[in-house]
């Protein structure tokens, strides 16, 4: 009797085990579709999980979005992935990521109107070459632009203009402007990045055809 007993409860055990068990089966998700939003008059198709800030997530005009995109593979943070035992501990590390922040101008000075007669009057006079095809240029210090460097470079259709923060007790990041029609898109990302800067210049090209795209 008490080896029958013993076995039932070794069974019962052994049962409740494998329901508990976890499978990693992966829940097939679509995503949300894309969010047609006005800003400066001009259309951007903008995927919700993008969107960093919740009251931002609705479609129709709005003066400014504040997006992430994960690097490199340019998908929206918390995209539905599948996950399984072998990858779930990949699946846990900290991602990299590209912000973008794109917002109503408002008639302010474009881009390119300040790289031509703005950041001149406050650069330093030489400039040295960091990366195959990428010049650096320091502001000077007393300047509004001091302890930031502007980093250019082009490579065929391929060009980067960008002002980055210098290395310090904090990682320095990289700032990149770029107009389309009424508005205007602030990049930012780790200045590390520039080691590869055609891989990162291929992503805001990317993103920005990709937002635009189903409006051309």
């Amino acid at each position: 009797m008490a080896l029958l007993s013993a076995l039932l409860s070794i069974s019962a055990a052994a049962l409740i085990a494998y329901l508990l068990w976890p499978t990693w089966r992966a829940i097939p998700v679509e995503p949300a579709a894309p969010l047609p939003i006005s800003i400066g008059g001009t259309l951007f198709n903008i995927p919700p999980l993008a969107i960093r800030e919740k009251v931002q997530r609705h479609s129709g005009p709005q003066e400014r979005v504040d997006l992430s995109f994960e690097y490199p593979s340019l998908t929206p943070p918390g995209t539905p992935r599948h996950v399984n035992a072998e990858t779930v501990t990949d699946a846990r590390e900290a991602i990299r990521r590209i912000f973008l922040s794109i917002a109503e101008h408002h008639g302010a000075m474009s881009p390119q109107t300040r790289l031509q007669t703005i950041y001149p009057r406050y650069l330093e006079p030489t400039h040295s070459t960091v990366a195959e095809g990428l010049t650096l240029q320091a502001f000077r210090d007393g300047t509004p632009y001091e302890q930031e460097d502007l980093l250019l470079a082009r490579d065929g259709d391929r060009q980067l203009v960008a002002r980055c923060t210098r290395d310090s007790d904090t990682p320095g990041t990289c700032l990149v402007e770029r107009r389309v029609n009424g508005a205007d898109l602030t990049f930012r990302f780790p200045r590390q990045w520039l080691a590869r800067w055609r891989d990162v210049a291929a992503a805001m090209d990317g993103l920005t055809d990709r937002l635009r795209s189903a409006h051309e």
